[in-house]
Protein backbone atom coordinates (compact mmCIF):
# COMPACT_ATOMS: atom_id res chain seq x y z
CA UNK A 1 0.00 0.00 0.00
CA UNK A 2 1.26 3.64 -0.80
CA UNK A 3 -1.14 5.14 1.71
CA UNK A 4 -0.53 9.37 1.99
CA UNK A 5 0.72 10.76 5.37
CA UNK A 6 -1.69 13.91 4.57
CA UNK A 7 -4.88 14.31 2.64
CA UNK A 8 -6.02 17.34 1.12
CA UNK A 9 -9.85 17.97 1.08
CA UNK A 10 -11.99 19.57 -1.28
CA UNK A 11 -14.89 20.91 -0.06
CA UNK A 12 -17.69 20.94 -2.49
CA UNK A 13 -20.71 21.25 -0.10
CA UNK A 14 -21.34 24.85 -0.80
CA UNK A 15 -22.01 23.64 -4.84
CA UNK A 16 -22.97 19.85 -4.84
CA UNK A 17 -24.41 20.14 -1.61
CA UNK A 18 -26.75 22.90 -2.31
CA UNK A 19 -27.16 22.56 -6.22
CA UNK A 20 -30.11 20.10 -5.27
CA UNK A 21 -32.29 21.63 -2.82
CA UNK A 22 -35.46 22.97 -4.20
CA UNK A 23 -36.10 26.05 -1.61
CA UNK A 24 -34.13 28.90 -2.04
CA UNK A 25 -31.74 29.18 0.57
CA UNK A 26 -30.98 32.59 1.73
CA UNK A 27 -27.42 33.82 0.28
CA UNK A 28 -26.40 35.12 3.27
CA UNK A 29 -26.81 31.73 4.79
CA UNK A 30 -24.68 30.23 2.10
CA UNK A 31 -22.09 33.08 1.93
CA UNK A 32 -21.72 32.24 6.32
CA UNK A 33 -20.84 28.96 5.16
CA UNK A 34 -18.58 29.43 2.95
CA UNK A 35 -16.22 31.38 5.11
CA UNK A 36 -16.99 28.91 7.96
CA UNK A 37 -15.35 26.14 5.70
CA UNK A 38 -12.68 28.24 4.09
CA UNK A 39 -12.09 29.41 8.34
CA UNK A 40 -11.95 25.55 9.20
CA UNK A 41 -8.88 25.50 6.55
CA UNK A 42 -10.04 23.32 3.28
CA UNK A 43 -7.59 23.05 1.24
CA UNK A 44 -9.73 24.62 -1.18
CA UNK A 45 -14.01 24.85 -2.26
CA UNK A 46 -16.02 24.44 -4.87
CA UNK A 47 -18.22 27.73 -3.57
CA UNK A 48 -21.04 27.75 -6.46
CA UNK A 49 -21.69 27.21 -10.19
CA UNK A 50 -22.25 29.57 -12.51
CA UNK A 51 -24.94 27.68 -14.10
CA UNK A 52 -27.70 29.13 -15.57
CA UNK A 53 -30.42 29.81 -13.31
CA UNK A 54 -32.92 28.14 -15.66
CA UNK A 55 -31.24 25.04 -14.79
CA UNK A 56 -30.86 25.52 -11.25
CA UNK A 57 -32.15 28.35 -9.71
CA UNK A 58 -30.36 28.00 -6.70
CA UNK A 59 -27.14 29.48 -8.23
CA UNK A 60 -28.25 32.40 -9.42
CA UNK A 61 -26.66 33.98 -6.72
CA UNK A 62 -23.45 32.96 -7.79
CA UNK A 63 -21.87 35.99 -8.50
CA UNK A 64 -22.60 37.33 -5.00
CA UNK A 65 -21.51 34.62 -3.22
CA UNK A 66 -17.89 35.17 -4.78
CA UNK A 67 -17.73 39.00 -3.75
CA UNK A 68 -18.89 38.14 -0.23
CA UNK A 69 -15.31 35.89 -0.55
CA UNK A 70 -13.32 38.03 -1.78
CA UNK A 71 -10.75 39.79 0.86
CA UNK A 72 -11.78 36.86 3.23
CA UNK A 73 -9.42 34.12 1.78
CA UNK A 74 -7.25 33.83 -0.65
CA UNK A 75 -9.32 33.51 -3.40
CA UNK A 76 -6.61 30.68 -5.17
CA UNK A 77 -8.31 28.35 -2.74
CA UNK A 78 -12.03 29.08 -4.89
CA UNK A 79 -13.02 26.99 -7.80
CA UNK A 80 -16.75 27.40 -9.24
CA UNK A 81 -18.04 24.97 -11.70
CA UNK A 82 -19.27 25.98 -15.15
CA UNK A 83 -20.88 24.14 -18.01
CA UNK A 84 -19.92 25.93 -20.58
CA UNK A 85 -18.20 29.39 -21.74
CA UNK A 86 -20.59 30.82 -20.92
CA UNK A 87 -20.21 30.33 -17.25
CA UNK A 88 -16.20 30.56 -18.08
CA UNK A 89 -17.37 34.27 -19.12
CA UNK A 90 -19.69 34.84 -15.94
CA UNK A 91 -16.94 33.23 -12.97
CA UNK A 92 -14.32 35.41 -14.92
CA UNK A 93 -16.28 38.22 -14.98
CA UNK A 94 -16.97 37.41 -10.80
CA UNK A 95 -12.87 37.65 -10.29
CA UNK A 96 -12.42 33.52 -10.01
CA UNK A 97 -9.31 32.17 -10.88
CA UNK A 98 -10.25 28.77 -10.68
CA UNK A 99 -13.19 26.90 -12.36
CA UNK A 100 -14.08 23.12 -12.75
CA UNK A 101 -15.47 21.90 -15.86
CA UNK A 102 -17.83 18.45 -15.73
CA UNK A 103 -17.61 15.80 -18.53
CA UNK A 104 -19.25 12.71 -18.14
CA UNK A 105 -17.56 9.84 -19.76
CA UNK A 106 -21.42 8.70 -20.53
CA UNK A 107 -22.56 10.22 -23.62
CA UNK A 108 -26.40 9.74 -21.84
CA UNK A 109 -25.22 11.36 -19.25
CA UNK A 110 -23.40 14.30 -20.47
CA UNK A 111 -26.43 15.10 -22.67
CA UNK A 112 -28.83 15.01 -19.62
CA UNK A 113 -26.71 17.08 -17.75
CA UNK A 114 -25.62 19.98 -20.56
CA UNK A 115 -27.37 18.80 -23.48
CA UNK A 116 -24.23 18.02 -25.34
CA UNK A 117 -22.06 14.78 -26.17
CA UNK A 118 -18.80 14.54 -24.53
CA UNK A 119 -17.25 15.23 -27.90
CA UNK A 120 -18.95 18.34 -28.08
CA UNK A 121 -17.55 19.34 -24.53
CA UNK A 122 -14.34 18.50 -24.93
CA UNK A 123 -14.51 21.11 -28.32
CA UNK A 124 -16.31 23.76 -25.50
CA UNK A 125 -13.46 23.68 -23.11
CA UNK A 126 -11.17 24.22 -26.29
CA UNK A 127 -13.07 27.48 -26.53
CA UNK A 128 -12.96 28.08 -22.61
CA UNK A 129 -9.08 27.69 -23.03
CA UNK A 130 -8.81 30.10 -25.68
CA UNK A 131 -11.28 32.99 -24.24
CA UNK A 132 -9.74 32.67 -20.77
CA UNK A 133 -6.45 31.49 -20.90
CA UNK A 134 -5.55 32.82 -17.43
CA UNK A 135 -8.46 30.62 -15.52
CA UNK A 136 -7.17 27.56 -13.91
CA UNK A 137 -9.09 24.88 -15.21
CA UNK A 138 -10.15 21.01 -13.25
CA UNK A 139 -11.83 18.68 -15.45
CA UNK A 140 -14.38 16.97 -12.86
CA UNK A 141 -14.60 13.88 -14.81
CA UNK A 142 -18.28 12.35 -14.88
CA UNK A 143 -19.48 8.78 -14.23
CA UNK A 144 -16.16 7.74 -13.99
CA UNK A 145 -17.18 4.77 -12.23
CA UNK A 146 -20.91 4.55 -13.76
CA UNK A 147 -23.92 5.38 -15.30
CA UNK A 148 -27.55 5.55 -14.34
CA UNK A 149 -28.77 5.85 -17.73
CA UNK A 150 -25.81 2.99 -19.55
CA UNK A 151 -24.24 1.31 -16.86
CA UNK A 152 -20.76 -0.02 -17.21
CA UNK A 153 -18.68 3.26 -18.50
CA UNK A 154 -15.99 1.63 -20.41
CA UNK A 155 -11.87 2.76 -19.82
CA UNK A 156 -11.69 4.10 -23.27
CA UNK A 157 -14.28 7.03 -22.87
CA UNK A 158 -12.31 8.02 -19.61
CA UNK A 159 -8.58 8.07 -21.77
CA UNK A 160 -10.73 10.05 -24.30
CA UNK A 161 -11.30 13.07 -22.29
CA UNK A 162 -8.28 12.30 -20.19
CA UNK A 163 -6.35 12.45 -23.33
CA UNK A 164 -7.92 15.47 -24.44
CA UNK A 165 -8.01 17.48 -21.44
CA UNK A 166 -3.93 16.71 -21.28
CA UNK A 167 -3.54 17.96 -24.89
CA UNK A 168 -5.14 21.26 -23.71
CA UNK A 169 -2.35 21.53 -20.64
CA UNK A 170 -5.20 20.64 -17.96
CA UNK A 171 -3.74 18.43 -15.17
CA UNK A 172 -6.53 18.82 -12.45
CA UNK A 173 -7.85 15.57 -12.52
CA UNK A 174 -10.88 14.63 -9.92
CA UNK A 175 -12.39 11.01 -11.23
CA UNK A 176 -16.27 11.16 -10.12
CA UNK A 177 -18.71 8.24 -8.81
CA UNK A 178 -21.35 10.89 -9.96
CA UNK A 179 -24.58 7.94 -8.87
CA UNK A 180 -22.20 5.91 -6.23
CA UNK A 181 -21.89 2.99 -7.93
CA UNK A 182 -18.18 2.09 -7.39
CA UNK A 183 -16.98 -0.63 -5.04
CA UNK A 184 -13.28 -0.72 -3.59
CA UNK A 185 -11.70 -3.06 -6.07
CA UNK A 186 -13.39 -1.39 -8.78
CA UNK A 187 -11.84 2.20 -7.44
CA UNK A 188 -8.34 -0.06 -6.92
CA UNK A 189 -8.43 -1.50 -11.03
CA UNK A 190 -9.50 1.59 -12.25
CA UNK A 191 -7.76 4.42 -11.16
CA UNK A 192 -4.61 2.19 -11.02
CA UNK A 193 -4.98 1.63 -14.92
CA UNK A 194 -5.02 5.34 -15.45
CA UNK A 195 -2.06 6.17 -12.83
CA UNK A 196 -0.04 3.47 -14.91
CA UNK A 197 -0.82 4.84 -18.45
CA UNK A 198 -0.48 8.73 -17.50
CA UNK A 199 2.71 8.16 -15.03
CA UNK A 200 5.09 10.39 -17.17
CA UNK A 201 2.44 12.97 -16.65
CA UNK A 202 1.86 15.46 -13.85
CA UNK A 203 -1.45 14.37 -13.36
CA UNK A 204 -2.96 16.02 -10.24
CA UNK A 205 -5.49 13.12 -9.40
CA UNK A 206 -8.72 13.45 -7.10
CA UNK A 207 -11.59 11.52 -5.79
CA UNK A 208 -15.70 12.41 -5.92
CA UNK A 209 -17.38 9.86 -3.85
CA UNK A 210 -20.77 10.05 -3.51
CA UNK A 211 -22.05 7.68 -0.63
CA UNK A 212 -25.33 6.61 -2.47
CA UNK A 213 -24.57 3.14 -1.61
CA UNK A 214 -22.71 3.76 1.92
CA UNK A 215 -19.43 2.88 0.07
CA UNK A 216 -18.07 6.20 -0.18
CA UNK A 217 -15.23 5.34 3.30
CA UNK A 218 -14.55 1.93 1.59
CA UNK A 219 -13.71 3.91 -1.98
CA UNK A 220 -11.55 6.09 -0.20
CA UNK A 221 -9.84 3.63 1.37
CA UNK A 222 -8.72 1.72 -1.50
CA UNK A 223 -7.78 5.11 -3.41
CA UNK A 224 -5.65 5.95 -0.30
CA UNK A 225 -3.49 2.99 -1.03
CA UNK A 226 -2.78 3.98 -4.28
CA UNK A 227 -1.27 7.16 -2.94
CA UNK A 228 -4.54 9.55 -3.96
CA UNK A 229 -4.68 12.22 -1.25
CA UNK A 230 -6.92 14.32 -2.72
CA UNK A 231 -10.72 14.35 -2.04
CA UNK A 232 -13.69 16.17 -2.75
CA UNK A 233 -16.08 15.65 0.57
CA UNK A 234 -19.33 17.82 1.55
CA UNK A 235 -19.86 19.43 4.94
CA UNK A 236 -22.86 17.18 6.17
CA UNK A 237 -22.70 14.31 3.44
CA UNK A 238 -24.54 17.01 1.59
CA UNK A 239 -25.07 16.89 -2.28
CA UNK A 240 -26.26 14.81 -5.23
CA UNK A 241 -26.80 15.59 -8.88
CA UNK A 242 -30.21 17.14 -10.33
CA UNK A 243 -29.37 15.69 -13.31
CA UNK A 244 -28.34 12.04 -12.74
CA UNK A 245 -31.42 9.78 -10.91
CA UNK A 246 -30.46 7.99 -7.84
CA UNK A 247 -27.73 10.44 -6.78
CA UNK A 248 -27.29 11.46 -3.46
CA UNK A 249 -25.26 12.45 -1.03
CA UNK A 250 -21.66 12.79 -1.00
CA UNK A 251 -18.98 11.31 1.34
CA UNK A 252 -18.89 13.77 4.64
CA UNK A 253 -15.78 15.88 5.11
CA UNK A 254 -16.32 15.67 8.79
CA UNK A 255 -16.14 11.30 8.57
CA UNK A 256 -13.27 11.69 6.38
CA UNK A 257 -11.35 13.97 8.81
CA UNK A 258 -12.10 11.51 11.56
CA UNK A 259 -11.42 8.62 9.32
CA UNK A 260 -7.80 10.23 8.48
CA UNK A 261 -6.96 11.09 12.09
CA UNK A 262 -8.01 7.59 13.20
CA UNK A 263 -5.03 6.49 10.54
CA UNK A 264 -2.62 9.23 11.40
CA UNK A 265 -3.08 11.28 8.70
CA UNK A 266 -2.70 15.01 8.53
CA UNK A 267 -4.68 17.02 7.33
CA UNK A 268 -4.83 21.27 7.24
CA UNK A 269 -8.89 21.39 7.99
CA UNK A 270 -9.96 21.02 11.48
CA UNK A 271 -12.64 19.04 12.32
CA UNK A 272 -14.23 20.79 15.63
CA UNK A 273 -15.02 23.74 13.07
CA UNK A 274 -16.53 21.70 10.08
CA UNK A 275 -18.83 19.82 12.68
CA UNK A 276 -19.85 23.47 13.71
CA UNK A 277 -20.68 23.83 9.88
CA UNK A 278 -22.46 21.35 9.93
CA UNK A 279 -24.61 22.08 12.84
CA UNK A 280 -24.88 25.09 11.64
CA UNK A 281 -26.84 23.32 8.36
CA UNK A 282 -28.74 21.61 10.40
CA UNK A 283 -30.01 23.82 13.19
CA UNK A 284 -30.04 27.50 11.63
CA UNK A 285 -30.43 26.52 7.69
CA UNK A 286 -32.49 23.87 8.60
CA UNK A 287 -31.32 21.19 6.36
CA UNK A 288 -30.78 17.32 7.05
CA UNK A 289 -27.22 16.54 7.54
CA UNK A 290 -26.08 12.80 6.52
CA UNK A 291 -22.49 11.95 8.52
CA UNK A 292 -21.91 9.81 11.34
CA UNK A 293 -19.68 12.43 13.25
CA UNK A 294 -21.31 15.13 15.18
CA UNK A 295 -21.35 15.97 18.65
CA UNK A 296 -22.74 13.06 20.30
CA UNK A 297 -19.12 11.73 19.07
CA UNK A 298 -17.00 14.41 19.78
CA UNK A 299 -14.86 12.96 22.57
CA UNK A 300 -13.89 9.95 19.79
CA UNK A 301 -13.20 13.09 17.62
CA UNK A 302 -10.69 14.78 19.89
CA UNK A 303 -9.07 11.73 20.92
CA UNK A 304 -8.35 10.81 17.52
CA UNK A 305 -7.10 14.02 16.39
CA UNK A 306 -4.78 13.98 18.95
CA UNK A 307 -3.69 10.83 17.23
CA UNK A 308 -3.33 12.56 14.01
CA UNK A 309 -0.93 15.50 15.67
CA UNK A 310 1.05 13.30 17.67
CA UNK A 311 2.06 11.31 14.47
CA UNK A 312 2.82 14.08 13.04
CA UNK A 313 5.24 15.69 15.40
CA UNK A 314 8.60 14.19 14.80
CA UNK A 315 10.45 11.73 16.77
CA UNK A 316 13.40 13.29 19.26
Amino acid sequence: MNIPEEIRIVEIGPRDGFQSIKTWLPTEHKTAIVKMLLSAGVDSMEATSFISPKAIEQMKDASEVVESVKGHADMDRIYALVPNAKGAERAHEAGVGRIAVVISASEAHNLNNVRRTPEESLQELKIIRREFPSLKVKLSLGTAFGCPFQGEVADSKLIFLIDGVLDLGITDIALCDTVGVADPLQVIRRVGLLQRRYAAQDVDWGMHLHNTRGLAAANTFAALTLGINKFETAVGGLGGCPFAPGSSGNMATEDLLFMAARMGLASKADIGSVIRTAEYIRDVVGLPIDSKINTQTRDTVTAAQGRADQARRPSS
